[in-house]
């Protein structure tokens, strides 16, 4: 059984220790770090020959020529046509209840004019071509190409492409159907470090893309971090996140399952309990190592609840909250009788799930609200995956002659007093002109 650390509030060195706990070193090593920076290389120099060297290294996949990456509009619809009708309905529902929240998001231009006419405004654009990295290998994440292409696509952007990784050539046919339900427009069996550099940069095959999101192992999160700035991208996530704080009231085994639903991502996923009842937290103990043989990966969740967890106890609810915004966790639960009284005090979670029969894996598939969320404290300042991630705002302004005069003499002040006497000169001749 796995031994999960214990924390109080009253102990006197329990800041410095939940700081220790929650910091997490993830940042790829220098072996990781070169090797990646050489096949951004080779994809830069020698485009769709690199990629076919790379994808039959280290996916056993042999092709012939670069168009034989892509694979066609038609074999994913199929995917989705033959799919289980339970399976497809589930599909489709979740996907429009993505889209329903996430056009709940989408930013809109506007414009207001001052006394003199002068115009001021913003133009909301959405992004030309986006790029989307899909996980492939030891498990297929469908509810990830929801996620990350529906947000865009109601953006308004023209063109997605999406990427995923097919060792020996198997495709995962919920993935492909998820492409098809989610409104995809091209996608390519392609994976790793050597993916990322194709779609940052192009070959003559792969279109280069203006943003690429989606998750990836460590060596797609170097990639993305080493492209950035010739792409935008959306973040660098470390492990999953989960931290309930619970009255003492809430079953248990509910709670021992949610732990579980994020220790079971990977061994270094970090689950957290938070509550004022001791002997509640107890129960919870009890309910974990009466469930966790059952568990289909149970490996992982006890090396994650050993490595990483920690049941904390507090004086109160207004502690908890102190606490979570300090950890500025990826998923909060909020495990009480009246969360909306708790909600006020939490100022940094990336995603907030309310009451007693609230899961986060309900947050994870279809509740409507995004799945990709800021992790490792980054919560603090940065906010979950939407649809304002796919668009841009360019600023307008529009002066009238009147306006002209009045910005032109307030400008001409500021840039002499700066030195930059073009930049007086040119609001100056405007002057002139009324």
């Amino acid at each position: 059984m796995p031994t999960i650390q214990r924390l109080s509030t009253t102990g006197p060195d329990f800041w410095a220790r939940l700081e220790a706990l929650i910091t997490w070193e993830g940042v790829a090593d220098e072996t990781v770090t070169s090797t990646v920076r050489e096949i951004i290389s080779q994809v830069r120099q020698r485009g769709d020959a690199a990629l076919l060297e790379y994808t039959q290294r280290f996916d056993q996949l042999t092709t012939a020529q670069a168009a034989d990456l892509e694979v066609p509009a038609s074999r994913w619809r199929q995917a989705l046509e033959s799919l289980p009708t339970n399976q497809r309905i589930t599909l489709e529902t979740a996907a429009a209840r993505i889209r329903a929240y996430a056009k709940r998001q989408k930013l809109e231009s506007w414009t207001f004019t001052e006394v003199d006419g002068t115009v001021l405004g913003q133009q909301v654009t959405p992004l030309d071509r986006v790029g989307l990295y899909v996980p492939g290998g030891k498990a297929a994440y469908p509810s990830s190409v929801l996620m990350n292409a529906i947000p865009a696509k109601v953006a308004g952007v023209p063109e997605l492409v999406m990427v995923a990784p097919a060792p020996g050539g198997a495709l995962n046919d919920l993935v492909l159907a998820a492409a098809a339900v989610a409104n995809v427009d091209r996608v390519f069996t392609l994976g790793g470090a050597q993916a990322i550099a194709a779609l940052a940069y192009g070959t003559a095959t792969v279109p280069c893309v203006d943003k690429i999101v989606g998750p990836g192992n460590i060596y797609v999160a170097a990639a993305k971090r080493q492209v950035f700035g010739a792409v935008g991208i959306d973040m660098i996530a470390g492990p999953s996140e989960i931290l309930v704080v619970c009255d003492g009231l809430t079953d248990p085994d509910w709670i021992a399952m949610d732990l579980f639903s994020q220790a079971e991502h990977d061994e270094d996923a970090q689950p957290i309990l938070i509550s004022p009842d001791a002997a509640f937290m107890e129960q919870v103990i009890a309910s974990v190592e009466r469930l966790l043989p059952e568990m289909e990966r149970r490996e992982v969740i006890a090396a994650s609840l050993t490595r990483r967890a920690a049941l904390i106890q507090v004086r109160d609810l207004t502690e908890a909250a102190q606490v979570v915004n300090f950890i500025a966790p990826e998923h909060l639960e909020l495990s009480v009788e009246k969360p909306e009284e708790l909600l006020p005090l939490i100022r940094h979670a990336g995603a907030i799930f309310m009451g007693r029969y609230t899961a986060e894996a309900l947050g994870d598939y279809c509740a409507g609200p995004n799945h990709v969320l800021p992790t490792s404290r980054t919560a603090r300042f940065s906010s979950p995956l939407g649809v304002y991630d796919f668009q841009k705002r360019s600023s307008l302004i529009h002066c009238s002659p009147m306006g002209a005069t009045t910005l032109g003499n307030i400008a001409s002040v500021l840039a002499r007093g700066e030195g930059l006497t073009a930049h007086a000169r040119s609001a100056e001749l405007r002057l002139k002109d009324i």
